[in-house]
Parts: structure tokens; sequence; C-alpha cells
């Protein structure tokens, strides 16, 4: 993707993630989009086929750097000195919610939120899958794969609920005390 490409992509994330804080996601338009982004319909639909589509395109933005294999250090936390463990992974997921908060808080409100879930759980199976070790087992690994992708989302829900009144580290701790 070209810069001016990855301009305009901004640009709608940006124009969608506003209208989110406002409005629920099936009450916006295409329209309203393009005209918060200030581009043409044309332009819209050359980087998305619908509404729906932009949401999974925004939560792949989100996730494939909040999953990426790397702790880094970054504006609000710096992970780049400690080892790469589940409850550190964790801890640096939750910071990455935090830093999204406001797109969270408007995409989970309404009934985008059942997409970003299941898009979420996703992630995070596969992220549960590279811990083997760190896991209790006792059932079946897709179970116990299940099991833990929905827990953690549900507490990240409760999380948001509750305002994030937690640190990201706390929530971890709490997590990590379930499961082990």
């Amino acid at each position: 993707m070209d810069r001016r490409q990855q301009k305009t992509r901004e640009a709608i994330f940006k124009a969608f993630s506003s209208l989110l804080e406002t409005k629920r996601f099936n009450n916006i338009t295409v329209q309203e989009i393009i005209d918060e982004a200030n581009i043409g319909r044309s332009t819209f639909y050359a980087h998305f086929e619908t509404k729906d589509e932009l949401l999974k395109a925004m939560c792949t933005d989100i996730f494939s750097h909040v999953f990426s294999e790397a702790l880094s250090s970054e504006k609000t936390h710096d992970f780049s000195g400690t080892p790469n463990d589940l409850e550190a992974k964790i801890t640096h997921i939750l910071y990455h919610l935090k830093d999204n908060k406001s797109n969270l808080a408007g995409i989970l409100s309404c009934e985008s939120g059942e997409l970003f879930m299941r898009y979420f759980k996703e992630y995070l199976t596969e992220m549960f899958k590279k811990y083997p070790e760190e896991i209790r087992k006792g059932a079946p690994s897709e179970f116990v794969l299940n099991h833990l992708a929905g827990s953690f989302a549900e507490a990240v829900k409760w999380w948001l609920k509750g305002k994030m009144k937690e640190t990201p580290e706390t929530i971890a701790g709490y997590y990590m005390a379930v499961i082990r």
C-alpha cells in the first residue's frame, strides 16, 4: 500500500472511530463515514466493500499489532526487557486495549461488539496455543483454548464496563490466578 492509500485508510478508520463514539454501529451510514473522512464514495469502496468489512479491517489492524510476537517499548508501556511469558503477553494486550478504549467502547456498545469479540477470540485462541506449558490441562486442548479465549474476552468486557479502573497488570494477575 502506498502512502496515499495508507493516509486514506487512516482517515477512514479515524472517521469511523469518531462516529462510533457517538452513534451505534447499525445507525452509521457509509455516507457519514465518507463525509467525516472527507473522501469520495468511490474512494471508500476502493478500500472496503461494506461497513462490516471496515470493522473487520479495523479489528485486524488493532490485533495485528497487539498480538505481534515481539513485545516492545511503546508510549504507554515498555515490555522490551521482560520475558515473553503469558502474563506479560496478556498485560501487553490489556495496555493496547486501554490505549484504544475510545474505539473499543464504541465498538462493544453496539451490534458490532459481537463481531469484534469473535475476531478477538480467534486471535486469543492463536495466542494461547503458543503457551501450552503455562496452561493447566485436564480437558481436551480445543475445549481449554475455547475456555481461555472466552473467559479472557469476558474479563476484558468486565474491565471496560468498570471504566478500566484496575491497571493492566492487576487484571492480568487476576486472570493468571484463575487459569493456573
